[in-house]
């Protein structure tokens, strides 16, 4: 097995939900996991399309569940929007579904929000605040011509015991059946995220690995990128689905304690069909 481009991979952008942890559940392992890269010279950054929480929020997060984590290491959807609507969008007023943790993230990037009816931009992230009102008004600015952009596509945020929570694609597509608009997506798969970083850490994308349990985000963002990608069975994804899906990981592994055992030892695993 020629395991060549993941062993020369620089740096790891790991997802977390379903990759890392699942709600409060740390699998087993996966501490162990981000030991192995800072040994073997790698780099990494919690790479996540969570856009309900702030950067500085993952960063207490993970340290509490007992992962190491600088400001350095997370990158969000939430970060990610708030650059673009800074380059793309100046100075335009933006009206916000999210949590007041995603507001303040686009606020930090000098984003300027708005409650009233000069909104010209709508930006929907994750949002577990969400209420009837908030839909009735980005509603009203979408059917009058306001810009839709949304953080992440996903469809729904996995939880502990099989359950889940609707997310941004969710919530994006009541509000496209109600307007007839169509959001721009910031977050994976959009290649977007790993270009930034790349060029933030001077790495070169064919030198980044894209680890995460979901072949539509983040196996899709490696493949969109150029970048090397691991997916791993701990998550969203089944056997079922990697087989029906058009997207394919370059390789397939339980879990990231068996992709430390790659990195460390060259452990034999089955590259992805």
């Amino acid at each position: 097995m020629n395991y060549d481009a993941l062993n020369a991979c620089k740096l790891f952008l790991l997802d977390m939900d379903g990759t890392l942890y699942l709600g409060d559940e740390v699998f087993n392992g996966a501490i162990d996991f981000i030991g192995t890269l800072a040994a073997t010279g790698r780099d990494y950054i919690y790479l996540t399309n969570n856009s309900s929480r702030a950067g500085e929020d993952y960063i207490t997060r993970l340290r509490k569940l007992g992962f190491p984590c600088e400001r350095e290491n997370v990158f969000t959807s939430g970060m990610a929007t708030g650059m673009y609507l800074k380059t793309r969008h100046p100075g335009e007023r933006v009206y916000v579904l999210g949590t007041p943790a995603f507001e303040r993230e686009l606020e930090s990037y000098g984003v300027e929000l708005t409650q009233n009816d000069d909104a010209t931009v709508v930006c929907a992230g994750f949002d577990t605040t969400l209420t009837y009102e908030k839909l009735d008004k980005a509603v009203h600015f979408l059917r009058h011509g306001a810009t839709f952009i949304a953080a992440n596509p996903d469809w729904v945020c996995p939880m502990p015991a099989g359950e889940v929570l609707p997310d941004c694609g969710s919530i994006c597509a009541l509000l496209t059946a109600a307007s007839g608009v169509k959001p721009h997506f910031i977050g994976k798969p959009n290649r977007s995220m790993v270009d930034i970083i790349s060029e933030m850490r001077g790495i070169p994308n064919s030198e980044i690995c894209c680890v995460g349990d979901r072949l539509y985000t983040d196996i899709a963002v490696a493949v969109n990128a150029g970048a090397v990608s691991v997916l791993v069975m701990s998550g969203e994804t089944d056997e079922a689905t990697l087989a029906e899906s058009e997207t394919k990981p370059d390789y397939v592994l339980a879990d990231v304690a068996e992709l430390a055992g790659v990195l460390a030892h060259g452990t034999t695993t089955e590259m992805a069909p």
